[in-house]
């Protein structure tokens, strides 16, 4: 498979070069509180970052794809990830993708910097045509900036979790299982405290 190139991958590529770690290696929250109940199967992790869903995933016994557009991020997450069952994958999911039928995708604060919304939106009708009936896909995503930022350094477009639904094209179809915006207490790189709204979309595709 072809390396991924172009704006998406120089972005991510030259912000994980620019540290020596992004994230604070511990799974999301959010990923946590919907996923812990679910029994282990195959999972598909988009956008897997430095690896600690993916490590958090395998932990509890699910056999986990990791899927990044960054080799940096990538190797990252596998030097922390020894005699875990990971397989970790370069994509650049616009041109690419996974094969196989998952009982989980999840992707996480799937935003780009870069790329147009519909492209995102594309991504994710593809995350959902991954998923094995019976299986779940779990979209989480920022609401909108943190309340401690007094001016957002550039507009952004912040889909909510009805238009991640009807972009998704299952609605009526799948079972919505939770849908809502959950607001938690945050803190700024300079110690501002404030709050900030993630949307949470997981619904089941039917057997």
């Amino acid at each position: 498979m072809t390396s991924p190139t172009g704006p998406e991958h120089e972005y991510w590529e030259g912000r994980y070069q620019e540290h020596d770690h992004i994230w604070s290696g511990k799974p999301n929250a959010l990923l946590v509180r919907e996923v812990a109940a679910l029994p282990p199967g195959a999972a598909l992790d988009l956008g897997c970052g430095e690896g600690g869903d993916a490590i958090w995933l395998a932990q509890q016994g699910w056999h986990v794809t990791a899927v990044d557009i960054s080799a940096t991020a990538l190797q990252r997450g596998a030097d922390h990830a020894a005699g875990l069952d990971i397989v970790w994958a370069q994509h650049d999911l616009s041109q690419t993708f996974p094969a196989g039928l998952f009982d989980l995708v999840s992707a996480q604060f799937f935003h780009s910097m870069v790329a147009p919304p519909a492209e995102r939106e594309k991504t994710l009708r593809r995350a959902a045509d991954a998923v094995a009936p019976g299986g779940v896909l779990l979209v989480v995503g920022h609401a909108g900036w943190p309340t401690w930022l007094e001016q957002p350094p550039f507009e952004f477009d912040f889909p909510t979790t009805r238009q991640v639904l009807d972009a998704l094209g299952v609605a009526g179809v799948w079972e919505v299982e939770r849908e809502e915006v959950v607001e938690t207490e945050t803190t700024g790189p300079e110690g501002q405290s404030g709050r900030r709204a993630d949307n949470v979309l997981r619904v089941r595709r039917p057997r």
